[in-house]
């Protein structure tokens, strides 16, 4: 149970760096910040992380079918 928690937790992570970097992206209007690269660069490791973490949780069988 705690696993589906913590994939919960992750994508609503990831969901909330996407909508950072789109709010990062229409407020600075070009101003030369990266936050918005910063944010996208965060939401990937995340994806990545998640990605990886899904992998170990189904071939250690706490992730069924």
């Amino acid at each position: 149970m705690w696993i589906k928690a913590i994939i919960v937790i992750a994508l609503l992570m990831i969901i909330t760096s996407l909508f950072s970097a789109l709010f990062f992206l229409n407020k600075d209007k070009g101003t030369g910040s990266n936050r918005t690269a910063k944010a996208l660069t965060v939401r990937i490791c995340l994806s990545f992380l998640l990605f990886i973490f899904l992998l170990i949780g189904y071939s250690a069988g706490l992730i069924g079918r």
